[in-house]
């Protein structure tokens, strides 16, 4: 597919990034409006610099990257003909699932057994009735994710040939500046860099596993395949997004609006989930916490992903992602 790079559409005067120009190796990007970039390793004096080991300073880095954007200095790079990467390069990724209501609801009865005796109406109340009693117990549920199906915002999706109902779940991604350990909800958002998007691809059909079904879901296989987690293109500064949990979030397939929903529908926030991942995990700098994704996924449309498909993903202030699905190739 080609690449073609959107402009750095996001709120606030800049954001982060990782790109690279043609035979070229990756480098840490800082983007503004303008279709501009700055090569941070030269900027700030360091050449092994890559987005997550700024992550790791990123108090001191701040402020730096605040005078970088408002001025002149330094060697800004047309984005035009440069590839734009995944963001960062996470050690972890924490996944928040069942966390839109409306969302979960639209699964739970697309997935009831053909002899379910209750009508729509009373499995959407049903439904409707256990995810509110999940927020009123405030017991959020995180699972674990691998950095390597993690891929840049604007490359193609291989489709593996055992996924037999490949789907979208766009979401909101935090990204974590500093190790967060057993950290209030009150204080956790200290611990957030900043926000991105992830495009959280789930093969509909692996998620449970008919063998073991005292076992539960089987995220391994369903969520974890190379490249099922497009996500960037920007980091964009946690100061620069007022409040991300009133965020537009707003999938298109084939120019078609699949998914248009607020992170207003969230049960659980960004603080509530970052602290509770806290009180048994550490959060690294870098690490992605993903927030789930709304209501409109192709098990509610009847529709799921096949051999050239695009998604156009985007949420307010973040920019827009593109990725185009591609069938998986017998070798």
């Amino acid at each position: 597919m080609k690449r073609d790079v959107d402009s750095p559409t996001f709120s606030g005067p800049f954001a982060l990034g990782t790109v690279s120009a043609p035979g070229r190796d990756p480098f840490p990007a800082l983007a503004v409006p303008g279709r501009r970039v700055l090569d941070l390793r030269a900027a700030l004096g360091a050449p092994a610099l890559t987005v997550r080991t700024l992550l790791e300073g990123w108090d001191e880095v701040l402020p730096r990257l605040r005078t970088l954007a408002a001025g002149t200095a330094g060697d800004w790079l047309p984005l035009d003909g440069l590839r734009v990467h995944a963001p960062v390069e996470p050690r972890q990724v924490f996944q928040s699932g069942a966390n839109y209501r409306q969302h979960v609801i639209d699964l739970a009865v697309a997935h009831r057994a053909p002899d379910d005796p209750r009508t729509v109406e009373e499995a959407r109340a049903e439904f409707a009735e256990v995810m509110d009693r999940r927020a009123r117990e405030d017991l959020p549920y995180v699972f674990i994710g691998l950095p390597s199906a993690i891929t840049g915002p604007y490359d193609d999706v291989v489709l593996p040939a055992w996924a037999t109902q490949p789907d979208w779940e766009l979401e909101l991604a935090a990204v974590i500046a500093k190790p967060a350990h057993r950290v209030s909800v009150e204080e956790s958002l200290e611990y957030v860099a900043g926000y991105t998007i992830a495009n959280d691809l789930t093969d509909r059909a692996t998620v449970f596993r008919p063998d073991m079904p005292g076992i539960g879901t089987d995220w391994l296989h369903s969520k974890n395949a190379p490249g099922f987690t497009p996500l960037g293109p920007w980091i964009v500064p946690a100061e620069s997004i007022a409040d991300p949990g009133d965020l537009r979030v707003t999938l298109r397939l084939n120019g078609d609006t699949m998914q248009d929903e607020s992170t207003k529908d969230m049960l659980f926030g960004v603080a509530r989930l970052v602290s509770y991942i806290s009180q048994t995990a550490q959060l690294l700098p870098g690490d992605l916490v993903l927030t789930g994704s709304p209501a409109g996924n192709g098990m509610h449309w009847g529709r799921l992903l096949r051999d050239g498909d695009v998604m156009e993903g985007s949420i307010t202030g973040l920019g827009v992602q593109r990725t185009r699905c591609v069938a998986e190739t017998s070798a």
